[in-house]
């Protein structure tokens, strides 16, 4: 069987992989977390955001990989930063950062065919402790969500998880974007939303591949997207967040395909 057609689909059209595919899971994982832990030196004050850039596609080239970003639907970088009030896919490019700029840098390399997709936030200079607070709460966020992630529970209940812990913290969730399924393929089903009701959507089986990635606002939920026609922004011009690891789905949980073996995938690590 061509390994582009292993395991099987869903109802739902969500693919069941393989026990032997979530190695070549971990392997695009750990170079796109790899790359994330060695971008957070060229995080600073008076730093562009195409500089930072360049040195990811540097890193992707020189781990003899490919960067799923350029080239997809026109999109020429092999990152989306997303400063401030960016809620997702910012283009890299001239902007110089500032002092307490905060700023999501989301990676997904190609490494054996297999899809490596995360995103975390970082700060140039100081963090003020409102945007400290806003990034701890986004990052608890996803966590919470992967603590849902086990077959018999739905993609509802990650959905709810996340929602009700952002909103008791008065905080809202974008809900114009959500996580997807990944594997050999950069998106497929399912969607996987941030909000949601326990118990609704489809179920998670063992072989489930996908990522969580919460965007949290301090303010309203409401986005809109620039004439560039990639980038999100707040309608309130609030402050935006995101955390993103893809995980597969074990027996009894899930791995996580993208942690950090630096320790550095919250911004205030060290």
């Amino acid at each position: 069987m061509n390994d582009q057609h292993r395991g099987r689909m869903t109802r739902d059209g969500i693919r069941i992989h393989e026990a032997a595919d979530f190695a070549g899971m971990h392997k695009a994982g750990a170079l796109a977390s790899d790359i994330l832990d060695k971008v957070a030196e060229h995080v600073f004050v008076g730093q562009t955001t195409g500089a930072i850039d360049k040195f990811i596609e540097d890193q992707v080239n020189a781990a003899g990989a490919r960067s799923a970003t350029i080239g997809y639907k026109g999109y020429q970088h092999a990152s989306c930063i997303s400063v401030n009030h960016v809620v997702c896919h910012g283009i890299p490019g001239d902007k110089v950062l500032k002092d307490g700029d905060i700023l999501n840098i989301d990676v997904t390399v190609i490494v054996d065919g297999w899809y490596g997709d995360t995103s975390r936030m970082y700060v140039a200079g100081k963090l003020s402790r409102k945007t400290e607070r806003l990034i701890q709460i986004t990052h608890d966020s996803l966590m919470f969500g992967i603590e849902a992630v086990k077959p018999g529970n739905t993609f509802g209940d990650i959905g709810h998880a996340i929602q009700s812990f952002v909103e008791r913290q008065r905080m809202s969730v974008v809900r114009d974007f959500c996580g997807h399924g990944l594997g050999r393929v950069f998106h497929s089903p399912p969607n996987v939303l941030h909000y949601g009701r326990p118990g609704s959507a489809a179920t998670l089986e063992e072989g489930m591949f996908f990522t969580i990635e919460p965007m949290v606002n301090l303010g309203r939920a409401e986005t809109k997207i620039l004439a560039d026609d990639w980038t999100a922004v707040t309608r309130d011009k609030s402050l935006s967040a995101q955390f993103e690891h893809s995980v597969g789905v074990t027996a009894n949980g899930c791995e996580i395909f993208t942690l950090s073996k630096a320790g550095k995938f919250h911004p205030t690590y060290g």
